[in-house]
């Protein structure tokens, strides 16, 4: 049995991470470390400016006050005796497609866990109802990523439909989509004792969901599969850079 490293965003006491859980503790050995609370949003954060406690729950998890990378970093760097073989994220309440992946706490879990040398996968309900059909989803990438050989520093993002099992149209492999910017100014509240308070704004529309996209597979009822790769670097413009560099030393 594969020992598996479980942790998400959405905290220890989220629905989506039970049922991850149960559904891959028939077939791996599971350790779960996951934040105290929701750190939706927490994109690849690391706390550096105070300690972590690490606290042993009833459910057999582990809770962690910091971020799902944290829980990830502690969980693979020794905390325990034997090390994982992957590591899994989710099952995160919505999806995580396109531009989310920036921001998404589920997805750094996954990343730091590549980061650490472990195969990732980060899986994401694209709704709050069929985690079951996430769970299983999961249960098989699991499975078949023993056969898999990804490129180093590189994860799978994986989102599901929120859908009965017996509705899922298959799996496709996919691209990221991308969104417009989303609205600009945030939303202002006034909190109970009078103060102004703001929520940050709701992601933009989509304006890349071609066929081949991450967006336009979850649309169209099936499983989509997007391989990432921790390197932001623009390599196709080097070239020009490197070309306006030296007229620009030129010049002076």
């Amino acid at each position: 049995m594969r020992r598996v490293l479980l942790s998400n965003d959405d905290g220890v006491h989220a629905p989506g991470l039970r049922a991850l859980h149960d559904a891959l503790a028939p077939s791996a050995r599971l350790r779960v470390i996951a934040p105290d609370r929701d750190k939706s949003g927490a994109s690849n954060s690391l706390t550096l400016s105070k300690p972590l406690a690490i606290r042993a729950l009833e459910s057999g998890f582990y809770s962690v006050d910091g971020t799902p990378a944290d829980c990830v970093y502690l969980g693979v760097s020794g905390l325990w005796d034997e090390r994982p073989e992957i590591v899994v994220s989710g099952i995160n309440h919505g999806a995580n497609l396109g531009d989310d992946v920036l921001y998404s706490g589920t997805v750094a879990a996954a990343m730091e866990g590549r980061s650490l040398g472990m195969p990732a996968i980060a899986i994401s309900l694209a709704g709050r109802r069929h985690f079951a059909t996430a769970g299983r989803v999961a249960a098989s990438l699991v499975g078949a990523a023993a056969t898999l050989s990804l490129p180093p520093r590189s994860l799978l993002n994986v989102n599901v439909p929120d859908l009965p099992w017996e509705e899922l149209r298959g799996i496709r492999i996919t691209r990221l989509g991308h969104r417009e910017a989303g609205p600009v100014m945030p939303i202002e509240v006034i909190d109970p004792r009078g103060e102004k308070r703001y929520w940050i704004a709701a992601a933009g529309k989509n304006v890349d969901d071609g066929p081949e996209t991450d967006f336009a597979a979850i649309e169209q009822g099936y499983v989509s599969i997007t391989p990432l790769l921790v390197d932001l670097t623009r390599h196709d413009t080097l070239g020009a850079l490197e070309a306006w560099l030296e007229a620009f030393t030129a010049a002076r």
